[in-house]
């Protein structure tokens, strides 16, 4: 009989690269959040390189001094690449090959990748390729070479399986059939969003850093059952879920594309239509990972990309979330949001407060009256039920004697004879 051999896929091994381009910036924290983004793409990071420098090498990204050290480290480590920091430049990552002869990737790759592997609905994967292809397609010259000559592994998925070598008319038209198919998702989510106006439902969007519980929450707030998992990315594609709440109201739940440093532009253009479920929402619930020791820097962060999307003059709930993995005397603030809650999602602590805040919300956009209304009006009191908050309801001989919280549009088709 013959010998069995295991067939095992070879891990990568990486050395991160970043530039430090001024005392006190994040460039340890940012390569730190690199090596969770490689590790879940299914790479191992075997050592780290920071150069500080005024700026960024427009060659070689750290320079040419730094480079045979880097050489020197993929050799005593057996790496098999590089990841760099931030997003590079057809000429960069075509300098580092040459003068390292090794697999060349930067963030805006490795977040692409794991994109890739994530998205499992067909608006995902659409927005996916979108976005890799158009990455890719400046980086034609010399990529293709590398990744060929290197094989398979991290920044291959999606439609990086396919041929590599494809010419840019060939992109080009491939990007112009995704844009088009992409149109008509976004057609469809803007009908849904024109659908929800309708009914006058309230849509409250959950946005956050990655990995900072919005999946979770989702799920204990309303079983959606969306995957959870202690990883960034673990879900990619949007959920919208009812929320019931007292009084039979209810509330829509979306949840939103976890937000990172340095997303890149490829993903932010090709995910617009998903991302501006904040932009169109009544009310945005932030959540924070309070155990995160950068929950400040990451808070920041959401901020600066919800106003890159035009998300403005929203009230805004911040969900201090992971109270259970918090020391005590810790305290964090936002001064941004209107109301501030320490909850742990997980544990199903504090939800009961989210629920009864969200009840006063939905009270604040609606007007309390007690009325009498007439039986030969009784097609009022379903819309009533459904766009409403009913204290009571007693049935007398002039009519149903009501006493509820309602919106302005059933307040003026009361006042209608």
């Amino acid at each position: 009989m013959g010998q069995l051999y295991e067939n095992k896929e070879v891990e990568e091994r990486v050395i991160l690269v970043g530039v430090s381009e001024h005392d006190g910036d994040d460039a340890l924290d940012s390569l730190r959040e690199l090596e969770d983004l490689v590790a879940t793409a299914g790479a191992a990071t075997v050592g780290m390189v920071i150069q500080n420098r005024m700026s960024i090498h427009p060659g070689t990204y750290v320079g040419t001094g730094k480079v045979e050290e880097i050489r020197e480290l993929l050799i005593a480590e057996d790496a098999t690449g590089i990841v760099c920091d931030d997003e590079l430049s057809p000429a960069q990552m075509k300098n580092l090959e040459d003068l390292l002869y090794t697999k060349v990737m930067d963030r805006t790759l490795i977040i692409l990748d794991i994109f890739a592997a994530r998205a499992s609905t067909s608006e995902g994967k659409i927005q996916v390729e979108l976005a890799q292809l158009k990455y890719r397609m400046t980086r034609l010259t010399g990529f293709g070479r590398s990744m060929s000559r290197l094989g398979g592994g991290i920044g291959t998925r999606g439609p990086g399986e396919k041929k590599l070598e494809v010419d840019r008319r060939l992109i080009a038209s491939r990007v112009a059939q995704l844009n088009r198919e992409l149109k008509e998702v976004q057609k469809h989510r803007e009908l849904t969003r024109s659908r929800r106006k309708s009914n006058h439902m309230m849509v409250a969007a959950i946005v956050g850093y990655t990995n900072a519980g919005k999946s979770t929450l989702l799920n204990h707030l309303t079983n959606a059952a969306v995957l959870e998992e202690d990883k960034l990315f673990a879900t990619l594609d949007p959920t919208t879920r009812i929320l019931e709440l007292a009084g039979h109201q209810k509330l829509l739940l979306t949840d939103t594309v976890g937000f990172i440093r340095k997303l890149p532009h490829h993903l932010i253009e090709a995910f617009k239509s998903t991302l501006e479920e904040a932009k169109y929402a009544d009310l945005i619930i932030h959540v924070v990972d309070a155990s995160n020791p950068q929950a400040d820097k990451q808070m920041q962060i959401v901020y600066e990309t919800l106003q890159n999307l035009g998300v403005t003059g929203k009230k805004i709930i911040t969900l201090f979330n992971k109270q259970d993995q918090v020391a005590a005397d810790e305290i964090l603030r936002d001064g941004r949001a209107d109301v501030t809650l320490k909850i742990s999602a997980a544990k199903d602590q504090g939800l009961a407060e989210v629920k009864n805040l969200l009840v006063d919300i939905l009270r604040e956009s609606r007007q309390y009256v007690e009325t009498v209304l007439p039986y030969n009006r009784l097609g009022l009191l379903e819309e009533m039920h459904r766009l409403g908050e009913m204290v009571s309801e007693e049935y007398t001989a002039d009519g149903i004697a009501i006493k509820a919280y309602l919106p302005a549009d059933i307040l003026g088709k009361m006042e209608k004879e």
